[in-house]
């Protein structure tokens, strides 16, 4: 009898704990989102302030006064810098329906990290890629170009509108250790190796399923590198993984795949599964002529090594020009 009443303390325990933990949360939380519009509304009144009387150096003067004021009452969270913060936030995000959103999604040290980006489509990007994801983590995918190299994957491959913005070109594999001289096995045992990684980098909202996936058709054997399931796209993601660049024959083959994993591996509510071939080099050519897309079929590119910013910036600039020019190029053939 002892033994049962203190199993049933210990799980009424366990249960209260958890309710406070949420609401603590829910508290937390709340607060942040409290918080956020706070600055935002401050930093609109401000600025429509500055606006209505048109004089440069009125708006120099007024942020000093009112920060001095503000901080006497209210402490440092509204000295100068964090006031003119406040004003840059209003100025990059001046819908307050998507202040309201994003406020319950992220803190004030993920929008400081969003501001110093100058293209409204990229702030929007990481916006909503960052809930869930810590402040540090947001950074990293601000310097990996995140936005940058989903773009080259838009552009490079139209494939069905959901599809669009879950994957990424180029793929940065520089946490498998590889060397530079490898088989494609040691690529793929790299690859589990670190699988947890690897999904991170090839999309959210990927589990993985099964390394080489055996199909036996027409009593012959065939064996998919890897086959992972998007869950927010409802769909089995099969990757192919191969040195070189891209050639033609591996459309045939990933096409024999994806078919047979609709007819046999699809279940019911699912959407048909997509393909990404991993190449070291795309063959951009080869692919806009096959039309891959068509198929949900992506080729993409993968990088061992992760180069400097200053290179990264300098080839994924030199990639999207290209995918830009191809894209004109093919509107002006139809």
């Amino acid at each position: 009898m002892e033994d049962k009443i203190v199993y049933d303390n210990d799980s009424l325990i366990s249960e209260l704990s958890q309710m406070i933990e949420q609401t603590q949360h829910q508290i937390t939380s709340q607060a942040n989102s409290a918080l956020t519009m706070l600055f935002w509304h401050i930093g609109t009144r401000i600025n429509n302030n500055i606006l209505e009387n048109k004089r440069a150096d009125y708006g120099k003067q007024i942020v000093v006064t009112v920060s001095r004021q503000l901080m006497k009452q209210y402490g440092r969270s509204f000295e100068e810098k964090n006031l003119r913060r406040m004003l840059q936030f209003s100025e990059k995000f001046k819908d307050r329906e998507i202040v309201v959103t994003l406020s319950r999604q992220l803190s004030w040290s993920h929008f400081l990290v969003l501001l110093p980006l100058k293209d409204e489509e990229a702030r929007l990007f990481y916006a909503n890629f960052a809930s869930g994801i810590g402040v540090r983590e947001l950074r990293k995918k601000i310097s990996n170009k995140e936005y940058e190299r989903t773009s080259i994957a838009n552009i490079r491959n139209t494939v069905t509108p959901d599809v669009r913005n879950s994957f990424k070109d180029p793929y940065f594999l520089d946490f498998l250790g590889l060397s530079d001289t490898y088989l494609e096995k040691d690529l793929e045992d790299a690859v589990l190796r670190e699988i947890e990684k690897f999904i991170l980098e090839l999309s959210r909202g990927l589990s993985f399923i099964e390394r080489q996936k055996r199909m036996i058709i027409d009593g012959e054997d065939f064996y998919l590198d890897l086959l992972f399931y998007h869950r927010k796209l409802r769909r089995l993601v099969a990757v192919e993984l191969k040195l070189g660049k891209f050639q033609a024959k591996y459309k045939g083959q990933m096409e024999l795949y994806l078919k047979w994993l609709d007819r046999y591996e699809k279940t019911e509510g699912e959407l048909p599964p997509v393909g990404i071939i991993l190449c070291s080099e795309s063959n951009q050519e080869q692919v806009q002529l096959l039309e891959m897309h068509k198929d949900g079929i992506m080729v993409a590119e993968y990088w061992t090594e992760l180069p400097s910013k200053r290179e990264l910036e300098k080839k994924i600039h030199s990639i999207l020009l290209d995918a830009g020019e191809r894209m004109e190029a093919k509107k002006l053939l139809e």
